[in-house]
């Protein structure tokens, strides 16, 4: 299973590939689709540039009418950082006037491993954009996120194989007072995941969130960790879903998370891609799953053995 693919929607709108200059296709109306911007700079014979690109996007497609704009390959990835994308966005913050989504870095393991994802400072996109309700980045290479305030701002998603604890306490220590869903690849130390539990204190205690309802705190390799702190968190008590799946969650987490507070006001705890053991998870059932609780906890995990060590993997890395 592949946990990192093209977007098939943001926002509650269909993505759509804005088509190449020679095609011929009819184009939906400019705010009824998520447009997907992507060139292909391995192509023999390159059509054009994503600022070329992004240019004509602009003169073709009714820019105040656009709602949600995905970004994929802008260049190659390992040699080109999103400030590309984030400073063409910021430059046409005047005509993108009903902006509300946009996500940076869509591309799938055929294009670029995610840790070969270039990023950079994101926070100029929410600064130019005061209405946006929703934004997503992938890799987390370069990512910088310093604390920063929005009103909108509904939805921030972050993927990444190793996302950098700096970006994490810049999020922990923002004021995001609409903030209802928030999702956190942490990924592993080697490839930049250098985020702890105590960069996430600010996040765990509740209150930074006021409008907090989905917490994601996943793929990591501190999965055990995050689970026990999690379970004595006073933030769980306004949440609605929790997710710690994707990571190295064992039966010392799971055992963690049920010693501590009630989960049962949860609508939905996931859990998949594990590596807990069918008793543990027979527990989490008997405990959740009578008071209306869904429960996941599909998907066993990798695991290797040699000089006598059990080696476990998150989900996502490279």
């Amino acid at each position: 299973m592949s946990y990192v693919e093209h977007l098939q929607e943001l926002n509650g709108l269909p993505a759509f590939d804005f088509p190449a200059p020679d095609a011929r296709q009819e184009l939906p109306a400019p705010g009824a689709v998520a447009w997907r911007l992507a060139v292909n700079p391995w192509e023999d014979k390159a059509k054009e540039t994503f600022a070329q690109m992004w240019d004509r996007f602009l003169e073709t497609v009714e820019p105040a009418g656009v709602r949600a704009l995905v970004v994929g390959q802008w260049g190659e990835p390992y040699d080109n950082d999103s400030g590309v994308v984030v400073g063409r966005l910021v430059e046409a913050r005047e005509r993108l006037t009903a902006l509300e989504a946009v996500f940076i870095g869509d591309l799938e393991m055929e294009e670029a491993e995610i840790s070969w994802i270039e990023q950079s400072d994101v926070t100029p996109v929410l600064e130019a954009y005061p209405r946006l309700e929703v934004l997503g980045v992938r890799g987390g290479s370069g990512l910088r996120f310093p604390a920063t305030r929005h009103q909108r701002l509904r939805t921030l998603r972050f993927e990444a194989g190793g996302l950098p604890g700096e970006a994490v306490r810049g999020v922990a220590a923002s004021e995001l007072p609409a903030l209802e869903h928030l999702e956190l690849w942490l990924g592993v130390e080697e490839y930049g995941g250098d985020a702890t539990v105590a960069d996430l204190a600010p996040v765990l205690a509740g209150g930074r969130f006021p409008a907090l309802r989905h917490l994601g705190l996943r793929n990591s390799e501190i999965q055990d960790e995050i689970a026990a702190a999690v379970a004595a968190a006073p933030v769980v008590a306004q949440l609605s879903s929790l997710d710690l799946s994707l990571g190295v969650l064992t039966d010392e987490g799971v055992t963690a998370l049920l010693a501590g507070q009630p989960l049962t006001h949860l609508n939905w705890l996931d859990l998949h891609h594990n590596f807990v053991t069918e008793p543990v998870a027979e527990r989490v059932r008997a405990a959740l799953e009578p008071s209306g609780v869904e429960v996941d906890l599909s998907d066993p995990g990798d695991e290797d053995e040699w000089d006598g060590e059990i080696h476990r993997y998150t989900a996502v890395a490279e």
